[in-house]
């Protein structure tokens, strides 16, 4: 396992020095990210608390997050009753040989 790497970003004016085993774009494009949504959420209520913009903030994350695992789930459940129906009907024409 490799050493963790700090990566120095700004979010929402502030400097932060993040520790990870990520790539140091990833790291980037993750702050950028949680910036963008910071001042999005700022921009379009009253809230002026930067701590309250972060919760904000992570509420509409963890809500695009579970929206993408139940589609996700839903994916895999799809899969899962198509591969069923072609293994049925393989089986049944194997039969028929």
């Amino acid at each position: 396992m490799s050493d963790p790497s700090s990566v120095n970003v700004t979010i929402y004016g502030r400097e932060y020095t993040l520790r990870g085993d990520a790539e140091t774009a990833y790291v980037e494009k993750v702050a950028a990210l949680v910036d963008e949504k910071m001042r999005e959420i700022a921009s379009q209520s009253s809230v002026a608390s930067t701590s309250k913009v972060a919760i904000l903030v992570a509420v509409n994350l963890a809500d695009e997050l579970l929206r993408e695992r139940q589609k996700h789930q839903q994916a895999l459940n799809l899969l899962d009753e198509r591969t069923g129906q072609i293994t049925a009907y393989l089986d049944k024409e194997m039969e028929q040989l």
